[in-house]
């Protein structure tokens, strides 16, 4: 069976995550150390037993869910020999779950993957002032239309799609006024509902063009290498595998639209069978069937489920 390998992105991180493979894996306890050195925080305390208001913060919450995906991969190496070069005909990742995705795939190195995630939290949560932005859910919505509610809605402010997640869900963001105007355009043009995410800030819209030139600024000084296999790119929806041109797209993907459903479609078109979601929850796994049907998807978090993946590898 021919298979992708992806990686969670914000949303999907819970209290206690990693815990259970770091008491039963020395591989995984040894990513959450790393971790930890590198930012000089004992983020990993912070997974394992929050505060929730803590981990969901976005400086946090992008490290810890990087940590949490490198460290099943790093188990799957440990305990069945599993390389990505050697199973996986494609990485990707939903937004931030590119960088977790590319640090699996031995692109990136692991303390210069948690610093990188570290700033970009940063820098998109101070790029836009507290209370001035806002994210919308469209749902039941599909592409076409939510774009031209978007651009309805903007009325000379920034209202733009930040995610094409799967069929009639898609999600825009920008300025909260121009937001709100949108989930009253959308519901005009059949959105089954539409309503605000409770997000700290506006991603993937021009207002984060701050937090791009950070990590634009942070990556002259970052090595990178060429991935175990290529990258499906959020930007484009097209493999990648050259370092330049993939940092240059880590940098677009601040401000543009995550384009998920054009990415497994790709992927699909491709060849892939089946999407291997490495890492927390089930986000990924869950949108396959409304992309599509002929694919099959299974998620590998707990110690259980790597037990699984690996009888089925």
């Amino acid at each position: 069976m021919t298979r992708a390998f992806v990686f969670p992105g914000q949303g999907s991180q819970a209290v206690g995550m990693g815990k259970a493979l770091s008491e039963a894996f020395p591989a995984a306890k040894e990513v959450f150390q790393e971790v930890d050195d590198a930012l000089g925080q004992n983020l990993s305390k912070m997974m394992f037993e929050g505060p929730m208001e803590d981990l969901t913060l976005t400086e946090n919450t992008q490290p810890a869910l990087m940590a949490a995906s490198v460290a099943v991969m790093r188990v799957l190496q440990s305990e069945g020999g599993i390389e990505i070069a050697d199973k996986a005909k494609f990485i990707a990742g939903h937004s931030l779950g590119e960088y977790s995705a590319l640090a699996a795939a031995g692109a990136l190195d692991l303390a210069d993957t948690a610093r990188l995630l570290k700033l970009r939290g940063q820098a998109m949560q101070t790029a836009v002032p507290a209370g001035e932005g806002a994210m919308a859910a469209l749902l039941g919505l599909e592409l076409e239309p939510a774009l031209e509610a978007a651009a309805e809605a903007a009325e000379g402010d920034v209202c733009e799609v930040a995610n094409d997640n799967a069929p009639g869900q898609v999600v825009v963001s920008g300025a909260k006024a121009a937001v709100e105007r949108a989930i009253d355009i959308a519901k005009g043009k059949g959105a089954r509902r539409a309503i605000l995410l409770p997000v700290s800030a506006p991603f993937h819209c021009s207002l984060l063009q701050p937090a791009a030139d950070a990590m634009a600024k942070a990556f002259e000084t970052t090595n990178m290498a060429a991935p175990a296999a290529p990258l499906m790119s959020n930007v484009t929806a097209a493999p990648v595998a050259a370092p330049d041109d993939i940092k240059s797209l880590l940098v677009q993907q601040v401000t543009a639209t995550v384009r998920w459903r054009e990415c497994v479609l790709a992927m699909r078109a491709a060849g892939v069978e089946e999407l291997v979601e490495i890492g927390c929850g089930k986000v990924l796994s869950g949108m396959v069937k409304r992309i599509d049907k002929e694919m099959t998807a299974r998620n590998a978090e707990t110690p259980a489920d790597i037990e699984a993946l690996l009888a089925a590898l």
